[in-house]
């Protein structure tokens, strides 16, 4: 970190300085992944499945859809319902505790809408989202989960080069 730090001092006017990795410190990281590693076992061994939020996501709309692709849900809906809310109320939690109640950002509503879709189609692109491949995929030792990790990496990383190159910011 301190070398992220001395790089910035001598940077020339208009280069890009790479980001500090960790900066709000590296427990938060470490213990956010132990805890999503235990919640990944905890539903690999209480059912068998492979936890992938966009999996749990797509099984709730078999309770407001037809098509044939959302009822192989129905039998099993239940608790991937109740995994979902999870999700949206650790955010909740997080936002009341540690941000004083509110979540903010200062992404445009526009921009979070247009990443929102284009992750939506990259998941049914890619089969699954980087929960699913990247925590139950690559840790089952998948060559498809690790292909597809390494390929949600390298195109995330030359995106946001690519973007901050450009000057683009929230």
């Amino acid at each position: 970190m301190l070398e992220i730090a001395l790089f910035a001092e001598l940077a020339a006017p208009g280069q890009v300085v790479p980001a500090e990795p960790f900066p709000n410190g590296i427990s938060r990281y470490a213990i956010g992944g132990l805890l999503v590693g235990l919640g990944a076992v905890v539903i690999y061994l209480g059912t068998g499945i492979a936890a992938g939020a966009s999996t749990f996501l797509e099984s709730t709309l078999s309770y407001v859809s037809d098509q044939s692709r959302f009822k192989q849900y129905r039998g099993s809906r239940d608790w991937r319902v109740v995994f979902t809310l999870g999700i949206i109320l650790g955010a909740a939690v997080y936002a009341v505790f540690w941000q004083g109640g509110t979540w903010t950002t200062d992404v445009q509503p526009w921009r979070l809408l247009l990443g929102g879709v284009l992750v939506g189609i990259g998941t049914r692109v890619g089969k699954g989202c980087t929960s699913g491949h990247g925590v139950c995929g690559v840790g089952s030792a998948s060559k498809t989960s690790i292909v597809g990790v390494i390929t949600f990496l390298t195109v995330a990383i030359v995106t946001a080069q690519i973007v901050q190159a450009m000057g683009v910011s929230p």
